[in-house]
């Protein structure tokens, strides 16, 4: 691990309101995540792992606070702008593999490469190494409906890094797994982040796999703390 920051969230707060109430979920939180490293995001339902997930990846703006991204900025940065910084620098999985049922493994690793301007070419070999790391490139030309859910979610995790992101933001990646599937499929990914230099942020309910993760936090009363 090199130590230097590719994601710093600092006094983020978040609030929403909700029949004529504000509801704060983030409350001055502060996080710094590395290159190279993966952090375990660990904490109850309803304590604010998603929000602070979608913050974090400029899905949604802070009520207050500043995300930078690579050293930079975000709260200032046009729609726009912050849609490009998603598509070159972050890559989110989530619970459910959200693959495109219509398309094969294969076209769904190369569609973020195809929207970021990568040729049909370049898009396709680069998607068959992705899937060849991750196990499964004897299953590219398959299409979700025929793939079982581990295979499903390692093809959802190579799409996610097909863009050769900074950041991976992960939302319970393994909660739709039995615990085998899921040791092998995070196996897969930490190899991945491992290899790549890539930094890792991921929430999870499973302590086994949040063990072997470099750290652990958990969100306190709206912020972040290390545990």
């Amino acid at each position: 691990m090199s130590g230097d920051a590719v994601l710093r969230i600092e006094g983020v707060e978040k609030n929403y309101e909700q029949g004529g109430n504000i509801l704060s979920i983030l409350k001055g939180a502060d996080f710094t995540l590395n290159r190279g490293e993966t952090v375990a995001l660990v904490a109850p339902s309803g304590a604010g792992k998603s929000t602070l997930l979608h913050v974090a990846g400029l899905l949604e703006h802070p009520t207050a606070g500043e995300v930078f991204v690579a050293g930079k900025a975000s709260s200032g940065l046009g729609d726009d702008a912050r849609t490009a910084m998603r598509l070159s620098d972050i890559g989110f999985v989530y619970q459910f593999h959200h693959l495109l049922p219509e398309f094969t493994a294969l076209e769904n690793v190369m569609m973020p490469q195809m929207i970021a301007g990568l040729s049909h070419a370049d898009a396709s070999e680069r998607a068959r190494q992705l899937l060849d790391y991750m196990r499964i490139g004897h299953r590219a030309e398959h299409r979700p409906a025929e793939l079982s859910g581990g295979e499903q979610q390692r093809v959802a995790i190579a799409r996610s890094v097909s863009n050769a992101p900074l950041v991976l933001l992960a939302d319970e990646p393994t909660g739709n797994l039995d615990p085998v599937t899921a040791g092998y499929v995070f196996e897969a990914l930490n190899a991945l982040v491992r290899q790549s230099g890539l930094a890792a942020l991921i929430a999870t309910h499973n302590h086994d796999i949040a063990a072997m993760m470099d750290r652990r936090v958990t969100l306190d009363e709206g912020k972040v703390v290390e545990t």
